[in-house]
């Protein structure tokens, strides 16, 4: 999206041409202290950014803010004058919408977590909510704001490999990360959180949309549970890691999986969301007695762990978006073929196949590791320096996706699982 200059000033910050503006951080609160708002939270105090309030029922995880007002439900924020610029949303997905629109009809501008909501309905009231309000709302499609993901867009507008005509996109969630946050964690079941396609992978089908340029119209998709299922048990395992002969030899063993993230002090998740106790008593206290310790045969979970959407966009351009458990977990990788030349991506090299003056490679480096422990390639802190700036200045084309696209792309996300449902294409 181009960026242009918002011609309205931010209602909630000084005038520009105000001394004052540079002296006033832009202020936050944060509604979930969860691993995805204390990480929103630290990336906006690098931001320059001040935390002032903290809604979350947890003592132990609003203990972190020292310096902020603290609450144990985001509903005392209303009760009260507007105590912060920004509301950063990152409740779990089923609980995002009620405090998006009441607290954008308080004033707050949302930075709001993906997905949006778990429902159509509600993603429409978030938007319009903050359309009413006239408040600034970005959706946490943290991938649009990678420096891969800016490189890469600048080469496909310069036109260098022509005009778009497919891709080839794959995330790859990784085995483990299967294992902790669709299997044993919050993600495993529709009816506690949503389908894997809109919990996981809503941002690959926004990124093709922000990469491609062009409105989706119609959409196919299968996929289904292999792997992770009591039918698929190994005879002799037990319905505990810890408790079970064969975990030594058992690629999903849970204390394979986190004891070595007890070395890793620097990084908080996955292990923050299994114990608060980072030892090996607290952590194998966690595996006997807490969710993370269950076989991955003897869960609950309902969602799949592999998936392919195939997608026809306006002028006949496709793509094809595959999501695996089984692979490494790593960086997006893809492939654009374009009517003058192609690109192989792998989240930190971008090489280009020009048909007419051959290749060249554009290495970025490792920015940041792929994880929710190492920002997902630098866009975490990417999306919140953009909206702490956007508020500090009025200059909403800083903001990759405004509330409209992101909720056309969470639409074709429904209309994607759809699709796998009833094994129909589905025309948008």
């Amino acid at each position: 999206m181009p960026r242009q200059k918002n011609s309205r000033r931010n209602p909630h910050r000084p005038h520009a041409g105000s001394a004052k503006l540079d002296l006033m951080p832009v202020t936050i609160a944060i509604v979930g202290a969860g691993s995805r708002g204390t990480t929103y939270a630290a990336s906006a105090v690098k931001a320059g950014a001040q935390i002032v309030a903290v809604a979350e029922p947890r003592a132990a995880a609003r203990a972190q803010f020292t310096e902020a007002e603290h609450f144990e439900d985001w509903r005392e924020l209303l009760e009260r004058p507007r105590l912060a610029d920004i509301a950063v949303i990152a409740t779990q997905d089923q609980y995002h919408a009620e405090p998006a629109v009441a607290l954008a009809g308080k004033g707050y501008h949302l930075l709001l977590e993906k997905p949006m909501a778990t429902s159509e309905a509600d993603c429409s009231r978030i938007v319009q909510a903050a359309e009413d309000a006239g408040v600034m709302l970005a959706v946490c499609h943290v991938l649009r704001y990678t420096p891969y993901s800016r490189a890469l867009k600048q080469v496909v507008d310069s036109g260098r490999i022509g005009d778009i005509v497919s891709v080839e996109h794959l995330e790859p969630v990784g085995w483990w990360h299967q294992a902790h946050s669709y299997v044993r964690g919050n993600w495993r079941r529709e009816d506690e959180s949503s389908f894997m396609l809109m919990t996981k992978s809503c941002h690959d089908l926004d990124w093709l949309a922000y990469i491609i340029g062009r409105p989706a119209e119609r959409v196919s998709s299968f996929g289904s549970l292999y792997e992770f299922r009591p039918e698929r048990k190994p005879e002799g395992a037990a319905d505990r890691c810890l408790d079970c002969a064969i975990e030594p030899t058992c690629a999903y063993s849970a204390p394979r999986i986190y004891t070595p993230f007890l070395d890793k002090p620097h990084k908080k998740w996955p292990l923050s969301i299994v114990t608060l106790d980072r030892t090996p008593e607290g952590l194998m206290t966690a595996l006997r007695e807490g969710p993370y310790g269950r076989c991955v045969y003897s869960c609950d979970n309902d969602v799949v762990d592999h998936q392919v959407v195939n997608i026809e966009y306006e002028g006949g351009v496709t793509a094809s978006f595959t999501m695996t458990a089984f692979a490494a977990y790593s960086h997006r990788k893809t492939r654009i073929f374009g009517t003058r030349g192609s690109i192989d991506g792998d989240g930190e090299t971008i090489a280009i196949h020009d048909f007419l003056n051959g290749p060249d490679v554009v290495d970025l480096g490792a920015v940041d590791g792929a994880s929710a422990a190492d920002g997902h390639g630098g866009g975490d802190q990417a999306i919140v320096d953009a909206f702490v700036e956007a508020v500090r200045t009025g200059d909403t084309g800083l903001i990759l996706t405004n509330g409209r696209e992101s909720l056309d792309s969470h639409r074709l996300v429904w209309a994607a699982e759809h699709a796998r449902r009833t094994g129909t294409v589905v025309r948008l």
